[in-house]
């Protein structure tokens, strides 16, 4: 009888898959190669049950500074670039 040797798993994760996608609006273009990127999200109260609008801002590696205030973005999570960048563009006007 054969016996039958089974390779042990060997893909390789994506890295698409790896880190946060999130998508917001270009707010400052004032830096070299950096976007500043306004994210909108909603929380719902926990006391009073309404729901709320909360911002925070991220900066986002833009090579040639492609992009202008204004424009819907799509960023995604990356290794740090900088002390505060540690994401990048993928796509605009989404």
């Amino acid at each position: 009888m054969a016996t039958k040797k089974t390779q042990p798993n060997t893909e390789v994760k994506s890295t698409e898959l790896l880190g946060r996608v999130l998508s917001g609006v270009v707010v400052s273009t004032k830096m070299k190669d950096t976007v500043v990127v306004s994210v909108n999200r909603f929380v719902k109260h926990p006391k009073y049950d309404k729901f709320m609008q909360k911002s925070k801002r991220f900066k986002a590696h833009d090579a040639g500074n492609t992009k202008q205030v204004g424009d819907k973005v799509e960023i995604k999570e990356t290794r740090p670039i900088s002390k505060d960048k540690h994401f990048i563009v993928l796509a605009s006007n989404i």
